[in-house]
């Protein structure tokens, strides 16, 4: 399939900000489509690899500013002047490729796979002259490329699509191009009347199969492939051993008497730890070890290895679990952002795990012996964990556990959690079941502070006087549903003036620095990849920010380099507790 396919995609997707003409435009490209859609799915959402594959291509903005300087033949500073003005490096490279001063001997058409081995080659750059080479390899497509592709090749390669196609998007345009359940009349202006749903009962049962589809899966292509032989195919999909699927989340309940009246009464109640996430994969001997973010880390943390094999009595399984750190002197338990830090540790890793002991605690399991436990009650599930583990205290337990319909239990039990360091409790519902993904009534949690927000960072400024030369405010976003930002406050205080104290002014200058995008003046707009915790005094409406909302007082808590931007808070978490604070 030729790129110039897809680029007409993206161009009828940006042009509009509507979610149904978004479904509407990607599943007619996939009825007309034949092949590659393992690299359409990815190129979509403007990824070269799963969210699982920890690859990385590692493409800076200065490097796309080289490739389209050499590709157009327009001097380097020319294109720089452009950036400046113009904020966005795949508009600048669609105006440098419609001006470019130098014509090409030999060009081809691009076609999706071109483009796709090119991408996927930078990532195999490393050492003397891997800068060159990558810049290269983009180059070379440019010099094929029109001035649209061009745009599009750039905002790739520098993971700024800016589309805005989520989850629910794909899942929805698949239905759309594989099922006869959505009737779409084009002179309709009005979208209640221009797609008709004539069988919701159909559309709902065809919706809930791919989305079960896409749990087990992890993956849209392999769910499209599926979904063209119909239902039937779609069942087949099963959870496979080393393939990391979204982790089940917990939303916020406000007392005990929500969490009774969300998830059942009795419930079982654990300690919320205030660790890391860990998704555990077990095949005989191999072991792989995924953060909530889908990172392998498996390297990272060999004593995690050693602890599986020797205490869980499995052919396979998928267990979920939180990796927890111990003070090696007191035996107590560490905050999360004194052991975060082995996350991203590659070298060393046996005088850190030393330093930095972990316990790892047990809370569900997934997959067990070749067969799906998603659709086991969890009180099944805790059962097998019970059977199948040898506890081993500060080294691997189950979570702490009471099954109560007693409030008052429950509430000293939350007292004893956060008296030993723990975060709150969990509680969740005996005969759920295991959801990835999503936020639902299977489980709660209660935790002891008012909640803090997990926000995107999208703009920084640099600071003055003693902060000169580092960014000292940060424009921080929340998501909405497709997974759009937006913009939600400052934050400037929180970070520390050295970098032996905590997360310093220093350190997040160090990381924001490769993900600059543009600049203008002091500010500068940056690639949305870190997420830090915010807290702040209250939330307050305002027109200033596309949230609508604005911080009262926010403060820098800690980074959260475990969580993947999926998990940032949510316009509608927001919107919930803005109201619960009235």
């Amino acid at each position: 399939m030729e790129y110039s396919s897809l680029v007409e995609l993206y161009e009828k997707l940006f042009s509009t900000s509507k979610r149904l003409d978004k479904t509407y435009h990607i599943s007619q490209f996939l009825k007309s489509a034949s092949s590659d859609f393992d690299i359409i799915f990815l190129l979509l959402r403007g990824r070269v690899y799963p969210d699982w594959n920890d690859t990385k291509i590692n493409f800076a903005a200065k490097m796309a500013l080289k490739a389209i300087s050499l590709s157009s033949g327009i001097r380097q500073d020319h294109i720089e002047d452009w950036w400046k003005t113009m904020g966005d490096l795949g508009d600048v490279a669609q105006r440098a490729m419609s001006q470019k001063k130098q014509s090409t001997l030999f060009t081809q058409k691009l076609t999706i796979k071109k483009v796709y081995a090119n991408l996927t080659k930078l990532s195999t750059q490393e050492g003397q002259g891997s800068v060159d080479h990558k810049i290269k390899l983009i180059s070379e497509l440019m010099t094929s490329a029109s001035p649209e592709e061009a745009k599009y090749i750039t905002r790739t390669v520098l993971e700024d699509m800016r589309v805005g196609i989520g989850d629910s998007t794909l899942r929805d345009s698949i239905a759309w191009a594989c099922f006869d359940i959505m009737k779409y009349n084009s002179e309709e202006k009005d979208d209640k009347k221009k797609y008709i749903v004539e069988d919701r009962e159909k559309y709902n049962e065809v919706m809930d199969a791919l989305q079960q589809g896409y749990d087990v899966a992890n993956d849209w292509a392999e769910v499209f492939e599926h979904a063209k032989q119909g239902l039937d195919s779609l069942a087949k999909l099963k959870l496979e051993i080393g393939k990391p699927i979204k982790v089940m989340l917990y939303p916020k309940a406000v007392d005990f008497d929500d969490a009774f009246e969300r998830v059942g009464s009795p419930c079982a109640f654990e300690y919320k730890y205030d660790g890391f996430r860990m998704q555990i994969h077990k095949k005989n001997n191999d072991i792989t070890i995924f953060t909530r973010r889908l990172d392998n880390v498996t390297v990272q943390f060999p004593e995690i290895k050693e602890l599986i094999l020797e205490n869980i009595n499995a052919d396979s399984c998928i267990i979920d679990a939180e990796a927890v750190g111990i003070d090696p002197k007191t035996g107590k338990y560490m905050p999360f952002q004194h052991i975060s830090q082995r996350i991203k540790r590659k070298h060393d890793i046996a005088a850190i795990t030393k330093k930095l002991p972990i316990e790892l605690n047990i809370f569900d399991i997934m997959f067990y012996n070749d067969e799906s436990q998603l659709n086991t009650p969890f009180q099944e599930r805790r059962d097998l964990l019970n059977k199948i583990t040898k506890q081993t205290p500060k080294k691997i337990i189950l979570a702490h556990q009471m099954i109560t319909d007693s409030k008052e239990k429950a509430q000293e039990f939350f007292k004893e959690a956060v008296e030993k360091g723990n975060e709150g409790l969990m509680a969740k519902k005996l005969d759920g079941i295991y959801k990835p993904g999503a936020r639902v009534g299977y489980g709660m949690k209660i935790k002891a502070m008012k909640e803090p927000l997990d926000l995107i960072i999208v703009k920084a400024e640099y600071g003055e006087g003693k902060r000169a030369g580092w960014f000292s405010s940060f424009t921080v976003a929340c998501i909405d549903e497709e997974g759009d930002l937006l913009e939600i406050g400052k934050v400037s205080t929180g970070l520390k003036e050295k970098d032996e104290e905590g997360t310093s002014f220093n350190k997040m200058t160090e990381l924001l620095t490769p993900l600059v995008l543009s600049e203008k003046g002091k500010e500068v707009t940056l690639q949305p990849r870190i997420i830090i915790e915010v807290g702040s005094e209250e939330i307050q409406r305002s027109p200033s920010y596309s949230s609508g909302y604005a911080l009262r007082f926010p403060r820098f808590l800690r980074l959260r380099e475990d969580k993947p931007l999926s998990e940032a808070s949510s316009i509608d978490y927001i919107d919930k507790l803005y109201r619960d604070q009235k």
